[in-house]
Order: structure tokens, then sequence, then C-alpha cells
């Protein structure tokens, strides 16, 4: 089982327990790193734009921010440290009302989507993200969620 820490800097009602995010997380890591190491800090939007502007220079909250680590180049040095994800726990609940998708669903998605771009994965050209979508699809599947690309009506 990968190690999860957890920050929550914010709170609300609809927030996925530790163990799920912990279950998502390990979703992910399973095969390629069951060892691997991710911090989740749940933040407010405040928090979230201050991040989204200083690091990808745009304004505005965001739903997640992925921060992977970048391990020193020493000689011998070796970490599990796969690296940060920041998530904006009202821009969640905000995207899943106006998607009409269930929140719990999204925060899998979402947090998955982190951990895959923690791994290397990116969405910036077409078959990047038609195999990062794919991957996505497939992982939530085996965790009983519907496809977040279809109309998520058959995701309730």
């Amino acid at each position: 089982m990968s190690l999860l820490e957890i920050q929550t800097l914010f709170s609300s009602t609809h927030q996925p327990s530790d163990a799920q995010l912990q279950q998502w997380v390990d979703a992910v890591l399973i095969d390629s790193h069951p060892d691997g190491e991710v911090l989740i800090r749940i933040v407010d939007e405040q928090e979230s734009s201050t991040l989204n502007e200083h690091y990808r220079h745009k304004k505005g909250p965001t739903n997640i921010l992925s921060f992977p680590f970048d391990a020193p180049p020493i000689p011998g040095f070796h970490s599990d440290m796969l690296g940060d994800l920041v998530i904006c726990a009202p821009v969640l609940a905000q995207e899943a009302c106006a998607q009409n998708k269930r929140i719990t669903a999204h925060w899998a998605h979402i947090v998955i989507h982190g951990v895959l771009h923690l791994l290397g994965y990116d969405h910036l050209e077409e078959d990047d993200a038609t195999l990062m979508e794919q991957k996505e699809i497939t992982l939530l599947a085996t965790l009983n969620f519907g496809n977040p690309y279809q109309d998520e009506h058959t995701n309730k």
C-alpha cells in the first residue's frame, strides 16, 4: 500500500474519507509504484488561486494542482516520494454540481487524474490526452465509477 499523507485545510460535508482517498491513490499505484508516497492537501479557493497564479500563471482557483517530486541529483539518493496534490474542495463541489456528477465520483476522478500527472501522464497533446483518459476510465471502472467523459446522468 502506498504512503498517503493528507493535509485538510478546508472541510466540507461532501469530502471523501481518508480511506477513500487512500483507495483511489492505491488504485493508480498498485501495479507500478506500490510503495509510492503522495501528499494530498485539501484547500480553499484562496490557496488554490494563489498557487495556480504562482505556478501556472493562471488566475483563479482550479480543481487540482499536481507537483511531481524532483529528486536531487545526489549519487545513491532514493525516494519513493511521487509528489504533492493540492485539491480545491469548493471547486470540486461546484464542478460536480454544474456537470451533474456525483461528488464522490468527481473526487475519485480528480484524485486519479492528479496521481497520473505525478507519474508523468499529461494531456497537452491529443494522443497523450487520449492515453490518460483511457487510463482514468479503466481505473475508475475498477472502483465501480462510470466514465467521467460521458454524459454524467449514467454515473448517478
